[in-house]
């Protein structure tokens, strides 16, 4: 164990997820297992720069591991892209005593720990925490699990409608530029299409697959689609598009948006936040630097922050088989 550092801070950073408040927690009480102190920042790197400090111990985190959001909260900082900003937020830490930094939160949130630690060398280490599962170096980003569930049950019940009134929806769910989300949710929830920016599926064979649903039997569809899908500008000019080319189908959208950020996080991911604050803390003391907690073969295993910035999340091409195969 690393004689030097003595006091360890932690925050959240970038778009916000369930399980987060559950990693603050264990990091907290990792700090206290291991007997060194803990600052938690607020409003990520932006409450850095301003010095928005505030001591946590065991009873701090009382009642936070079934709370979605963060109680550190989150902010963009364009101060801490500048060479000042980072100079401040350095300063900063070193007046509080900081001798490691925890950083949870997503690719942009590494990038910024990754330049942090390359200026100062400062120790930091990241925990992974975003819906959209697009960090490379762990098949599981805090918040992903419990975002499936919020899709799927929400699915589940745009379903009824569906088919009480005979209509397709397209569906609309979250993942940025990775169809993680869509693919997983609309095999769970029986999706006759899924549409993922990983895969062109094209217009002709969406309005084939439509065709041959309608004259299978099927009177209602839920066709799943990521947000970043390349197939249409947007989901309601495909639906524009389908309604012209099938006017026998009546047509809906609903975009899940920010709900599926909500929510009290699944049992998976407060387990998951534990078994990650407890090896970015362990993994501090042991005196390494610079990497990403994630879940490889179900074992919490570390990858460099360089690779998990630069890595690309593939999409499981197993999954996709099993999705055509589902769809059929």
């Amino acid at each position: 164990m690393s004689k030097s550092i003595k006091k360890i801070g932690v925050l959240t950073s970038g778009g916000d997820s369930p399980g987060m408040n559950a990693a603050i927690r264990s990091v907290v009480r990792t700090c206290a297992y291991h007997q060194i102190e803990c600052i938690g920042i607020y409003r990520g790197y932006q409450g850095m720069i301003e010095g928005d400090f505030k001591e946590m111990g065991p009873r701090s985190v009382n009642n936070i591991v079934n709370k979605g959001g963060t109680i550190l909260k989150s902010a963009r900082s364009k101060e801490f892209m500048t060479v000042e900003g980072r100079q401040k937020a350095h300063q900063n830490l070193v007046n509080s005593g900081v001798d490691a930094l925890v950083v949870i939160g997503g690719d942009g949130s590494f990038t910024g720990a990754e330049v942090f630690n390359a200026e100062f060398d400062f120790p930091v280490m990241g925990i992974p925490g975003t819906i959209d599962n697009d960090i490379f170096g762990t098949s599981h980003t805090l918040g992903y699990d419990t975002a499936l569930n919020t899709v799927v049950d929400v699915i589940d019940k745009i379903r009824d409608t569906a088919s009480s009134h005979n209509r397709l929806f397209f569906v609309e769910v979250m993942g940025r530029d990775a169809g993680h989300i869509a693919l997983n949710a609309g095999i769970g929830a029986g999706a006759e299409e899924i549409l993922i920016p990983e895969e062109d599926l094209g217009l002709e064979r969406l309005l084939d697959s439509l065709k041959k649903s309608k004259a299978s039997g099927k009177s209602s569809s839920i066709v799943v689609i990521a947000e970043g899908d390349k197939i249409g500008k947007n989901v309601f000019e495909l639906k524009d598009y389908v309604e012209a080319n099938l006017p026998e189908y009546d047509v809906r959208v609903s975009v899940l948006g920010h709900m599926q950020r909500g929510g009290a996080p699944s049992c998976f991911d407060r387990v998951l936040a534990s078994r990650y604050g407890v090896k970015a803390v362990e993994s501090l003391l042991e005196g390494k630097s610079n990497f990403m907690v994630g879940l490889l073969a179900d074992k919490v295993a570390l990858t460099p922050l360089e690779q998990a910035i630069k890595g690309r999340s593939e999409i499981d091409r197993e999954l996709l088989r099993v999705s055509d195969i589902m769809t059929t």
